[in-house]
């Protein structure tokens, strides 16, 4: 047995709550909602360091490649990446790891951390952690429950055994979990001081978990034991079997087992947390000035109170003037206004734009590739105009398609092109020819960012118009 802490980090969601930066496409553990990290690759750097293993992260397929590159943005990898066939909850997510753990080593300690929460302290938070490492060692589940500090009905709670004095990371019994409450019941656990927000990150040794679930909920070990078994590799990734996964319930680690289990110890944690569950928390976490405003981006405010304004485009100006317990957010294809006190009805938004079939629901306008990405600046009826970014020494599959030419002007970097049997380098203010039919593939050879244009002419412009012939990721 080893005294690392293994990390796992589960970044699966849909993003509805803070939308339109947050889109099922790109949710929320990606982006840079608070700083100048991803809310993921703040997670993977609070869990690392002297004491902890590199992370396992479960995750689902469109993401593997967000993951692979946001981890190497802060010089990092996954010991695994663990590709989900489509969304359980989390107890078949967090078992799947344990599983994995516990072919390496049984007795390994798991701490499971949702990557999308936001923890000002880390040093504060690992040292709760190592806190915890004795009690979990010991056999015992341990999840973590964070101070309140105010009667918050978005959050389930956590019942103590006895009073926790000043909140220190002291592992005590856990006497029940709460169900989220209404306000008058979340004020008077408030008031009494033996309760806990449950912050839905827990600590473990892998065993200890494949038991629980052999004790309560064995359908579902069997139906994880089957889906890890027949995993297959896809270059760095595991994907776990999707029959096996189908078959499983869609069931919360708290239903599943926690809540039935009797070795259940729980620590304080009385620092500064937020799960970011909706733009009011957005404005919380930002720290409102004197007149509680929060502005971001090209965002002014005037005479304004209690609001938060917040524009993700440079060159897209958001004013607000006079406004009193408002959110404004503002990207290049969707705006949302709402008063702060309804921020929890923004999924509300996201359902009525889907029911209409409006992209704007579930994808943002740049589309992220493993290479880079894309995006379109201008849609006509028969052609298309794109500003696609590459990595340093990213490739685009090699590629033709059936109703489509393309004309590639280099505005920053080198590209290098494949068309047909001719291999060139193309660099800025240069352009070259695709005609259609023809196979073709752009590289970025050197060790900056690429940048082009595209201009697409047509009759049929969709995504799904291509062919390919090779890919250094794998796809289809």
């Amino acid at each position: 047995m080893t005294d690392l802490i293994h990390p796992l980090l589960l970044c699966g969601g849909s993003g509805t709550r803070l939308w339109p930066l947050s889109r099922k496409s790109y949710p929320k553990q990606f982006t840079q909602l608070i700083g100048d990290e991803s809310l993921f690759q703040a997670s993977a750097r609070r869990l690392s360091g002297p004491g902890f293993a590199a992370p396992i992260v479960v995750t689902a397929s469109d993401f593997r490649f967000i993951v692979t590159e946001q981890l190497a943005g802060i010089e990092t990898a996954a010991a695994a990446t663990l590709i989900e066939p489509e969304g359980r909850n989390t107890a078949p997510a967090i078992l799947s790891g344990a599983l994995v753990l516990a072919a390496e080593d049984p007795t390994a300690l798991m701490l499971v951390a949702p990557s999308d929460h936001v923890i000002p302290d880390p040093a504060r938070f690992r040292e709760a952690v190592q806190a915890a490492a004795p009690e979990a060692r010991s056999g015992r589940l341990v999840t973590f429950g964070i101070r309140p500090d105010r009667a918050e009905t978005g959050y389930g709670w956590l019942e103590l055994s006895s009073d926790p004095g000043d909140f220190a990371p002291v592992a005590q019994p856990l006497k029940a979990f709460v169900e989220k409450p209404d306000a008058a019941t979340a004020q008077t656990m408030l008031e009494g001081g033996q309760h806990l927000w449950n912050a839905g990150i827990f600590l473990f040794r892998a065993d200890a978990l494949i038991a629980a679930f052999e004790a309560h909920a064995p359908s579902i070990l069997a139906g994880v034991r089957d889906a890890v078994a027949r995993a297959k590799r896809d270059l760095s990734f595991t994907r776990l079997d999707p029959d096996a996964w189908a078959g499983l319930d869609d069931i919360s680690i708290d239903y599943a087992v926690m809540e039935k289990a009797d070795s259940l110890s729980v620590v304080p944690y009385a620092g500064a947390w937020s799960d970011l569950g909706g733009w009011d928390a957005v404005w919380r976490e930002q720290g409102p000035d004197e007149n509680g405003v929060v502005t971001t981006g090209s965002a002014t405010a005037i005479d304004c109170e209690d609001t938060l304004l917040r524009s993700e485009h440079e060159g897209q100006a958001l004013v607000g003037i006079g406004l009193r317990d408002m959110i404004a957010v503002a990207m290049p294809d969707a705006v949302l206004v709402a008063p702060r006190d309804r921020a929890q009805d923004v999924k509300k938004a996201v359902a009525a734009l889907k029911a209409k079939g409006q992209p704007q629901a579930e994808t943002l306008p740049r589309d992220f590739r493993p290479w880079g990405w894309f995006e379109s600046l201008v849609v006509g009826p028969r052609f298309q105009v794109k500003r696609i970014h590459v990595h340093p020494g990213a490739a685009l599959s090699l590629q033709s398609h059936h109703h489509r030419a393309e004309h590639w002007i280099v505005v920053q970097g080198t590209a290098k092109v494949t068309i047909d049997d001719e291999v060139k380098l193309v660099t800025e203010n240069q352009s070259v020819y695709i005609p259609l039919g023809a196979v073709h593939r752009m590289e970025n050879p050197g060790k900056v960012d690429m940048v082009l244009i595209e201009v697409q002419t047509g009759s049929y412009l969709g995504e799904d118009d291509i062919l390919r012939y090779e890919d250094v990721y794998a796809r289809t």
